[in-house]
């Protein structure tokens, strides 16, 4: 991981919250494949359009390891800080995930901020997974066995539909979330250590975060901040990744309290050593190898498929 982060360093790019948030966006997906594992090749890759409440076609990539009709289908939703990332930045992931858990994936394209402030992001991604609920045979999966996943921001998205999908009575296997921010204020001591210097930095997260949510009421609405949402009791169990060194390593292991404390089933993973973003780097760092494993096993364990 600090050979990691000594190349970053000489590379020298600007740092992705000096930029504008279409060139940052640009600049994250060029670099986005430098150290991922090498693409897998999949039975089936299918673009498709999926639609919002406002009529909106949301893109989305499913990925399939067969062609076999009733996969489990897990819907991705990528990190990013809700303002940069798409499918194409975490396009290997989430072919590394339907290939080792043997499920379909289907990775969104929400839309992002600041043109779409928040709840777009959140309102997206529970559209979609409702779509996909009522719409899984057409695609080839099993209705009765979905989940939701996602990491950082993507992790916090999946975290809220997750209570989002109790509410709605449609039940999920698992809910997978990789590094998911959940706090309101970033306070905690891990934001405070972790601050400089490993990849996500402090003036990254108020970027990110002051292009998403406007106000303190915005912050403190539990589908930005799960950790504020007054009952999680009946949602989905948790896989729960994190890294070690990371600012939202605290808040990770407070939501997976939260969850336990009401009951919900919770696998923790704390990978040591490493750093937010780590899981898209399997070429340079073995943890992330391992989490993509882990990953895929909770997801076979949920869809009973171990």
């Amino acid at each position: 991981m600090r050979s990691v982060l000594e190349r970053m360093a000489r590379a020298g790019h600007p740092p992705l919250h000096t930029l504008s948030p279409q060139h940052a966006r640009v600049a994250y997906e060029a670099g986005a494949g430098v150290l991922e594992v090498p693409k897998a090749t999949l039975a089936r890759v299918e673009d498709l359009h999926i639609p919002a409440r406002d009529g909106h076609g949301l893109p989305a990539r499913l990925y399939a390891p067969s062609t076999h009709a009733g996969l489990p289908l897990l819907l991705y939703l990528h990190g990013g800080g809700f303002t940069i990332g798409s499918i194409a930045t975490h396009d290997i992931l989430c072919r590394e995930l339907a290939r080792l858990a043997g499920c379909m994936v289907v990775s969104l394209d929400y839309r992002l901020a600041p043109e779409h402030r928040f709840p777009t992001a959140s309102n997206d991604a529970w559209d979609a997974l409702a779509w996909l609920a009522g719409n899984a045979q057409t695609l080839g999966a099993d209705p009765a066995r979905l989940a939701v996943g996602g990491d950082s921001a993507g992790g916090t998205l999946a975290a809220v539909n997750a209570i989002l999908a109790r509410d709605a009575g449609l039940p999920l296997a698992l809910q997978l979330l990789i590094y998911p921010g959940c706090a309101a204020h970033q306070d905690t001591p891990s934001h405070a250590t972790f601050a400089r210097g490993l990849v996500l930095e402090e003036p990254a997260i108020s970027w990110f975060f002051g292009n998403y949510v406007q106000s303190r009421a915005e912050r403190e609405d539990w589908r930005f901040a799960p950790l504020l949402a007054p009952d999680v009791e009946g949602v989905a169990p948790a896989w729960i990744g994190l890294a070690e060194c990371d600012p939202l390593v605290d808040e990770g292991v407070d939501y997976a309290d939260k969850l336990r404390l009401a009951g919900v089933p919770v696998d923790l993973d704390i990978y040591r050593g490493v750093t937010h973003e780590f899981i898209k780097m399997g070429r340079a760092i073995p943890e992330a190898r391992q989490a993509h494993a882990d990953a895929a096993w909770a997801l076979r364990q949920a869809f009973g498929m171990e």
